[in-house]
């Protein structure tokens, strides 16, 4: 579905050609300041390469609409971009953002659920934790069902038992509703139990594993 080919990023980040498969759950791995978050920019083409190229399925990034790709491949990042209103207002607005009708109070519970959010979507955004608020954004994210959705450390602000919920929810979803799963982790138990492939970039080397 991906692959990169002598891609460089602002000649501080050299990646080695990495291939990404269709309709997985793949995990980037590797120690901080190689590259796995820039990865999914580059993907998602929220930023674009200085050298190289970045295809998604078989056709480069730079010969997609950027909006249109951004939409396809989804990056959920490590901050969670979401307005000072309601949890129902932030599902509304970014339905908006796509010309979308919204979807029901109900559907909007589901997805919550998937992220192990169990508050009422009459809660204001700025009383939760970054924990809370981050999964919130990862349920808007699911909802708008993406073919490619790429997570920045999705777990790293939660204990190890809502850390497993959450992974397994969006696996059993995204495995049911055909999306690719792309996410970055440290946390080598979580790779272990969810990935079907690991790519571990460390020192312009690429590792890759399958489960």
């Amino acid at each position: 579905m991906f692959s990169l080919k002598n891609v460089r990023f602002k000649d501080i980040i050299r990646y080695p050609d990495i291939q990404i498969q269709q309709n997985r759950i793949t995990f980037i791995c590797g120690e901080s300041g190689y590259g796995k978050s820039t990865l999914l920019k580059l993907l998602s083409g929220a930023v674009s390469p200085d050298a190289g190229e970045v295809f998604y399925n078989d056709k480069p990034n730079a010969d997609y609409d950027p909006i249109l790709l951004r939409r396809e491949v989804l990056l959920c990042g490590q901050s969670a971009f979401l307005f000072d209103s309601s949890i129902r207002k932030n599902f509304e607005q970014y339905y908006s953002y796509r010309d979308l009708p919204a979807i029901s109070p109900e559907q909007m519970q589901m997805y919550l659920k998937i992220c192990a959010i169990d508050i009422s979507l009459d809660t204001p955004c700025t009383t939760m934790s970054g924990g809370e608020r981050h999964r919130v954004f990862i349920a808007i994210c699911l909802s708008l069902r993406p073919k490619v959705l790429l997570l920045d450390e999705p777990t790293s602000a939660l204990d190890d038992m809502t850390a497993n919920t959450v992974l397994t929810n969006i696996r059993l979803f995204c495995r049911e509703h055909k999306i690719t799963l792309i996410i970055v982790s440290h946390n080598t138990a979580l790779v272990q139990s969810y990935a079907d492939d690991t790519i571990t970039l460390s020192n312009n080397t690429c590792e890759k594993g399958t489960a």
